[in-house]
């Protein structure tokens, strides 16, 4: 069973930066995509970045040049981290996995999630 521990969240200020973490544990073989969802109080959850198992990635729009998704396989762990961060970004990060960048465009058939990490960006 797959297991996500999320962490680095935290308060910061508009224009400050966090590192997000996310320990993998429990993954078959082949399920080599990794994810980063956000939840904003009272909206979806939504794909924030993804990168493939041969590191291709992609962002949503309002975090372009801004994020940056990486991975160290040996470490098991996913990395976002976030500059420039604004009060938008606020909200519960989450990781994910998948077989590739296209498991991640529905967020809501997921069946599995961790806890997450608060994110608060505010002055």
């Amino acid at each position: 069973q797959v297991q996500l521990v999320e962490s680095g969240g935290g308060l910061v200020q508009p224009g400050g930066s966090l590192r997000l973490s996310c320990l993998v544990s429990g993954v078959t073989s082949g399920i080599n995509a990794r994810a980063w969802f956000r939840q904003a109080p009272g909206k979806q959850r939504e794909l924030v970045a993804a990168i493939s198992a041969i590191g291709t990635t992609k962002y949503t729009d309002s975090v372009k040049g801004r994020f940056a998704i990486s991975r160290d396989n040996a470490q098991r762990t996913v990395y976002l981290q976030m500059n420039n961060l604004r009060p938008e970004d606020t909200g519960v990060y989450f990781c994910n996995v998948g077989l590739g960048l296209g498991d991640f465009n529905l967020p809501s058939i997921i069946p599995s999630w961790g806890q997450g990490t608060q994110v608060t960006v505010s002055s």
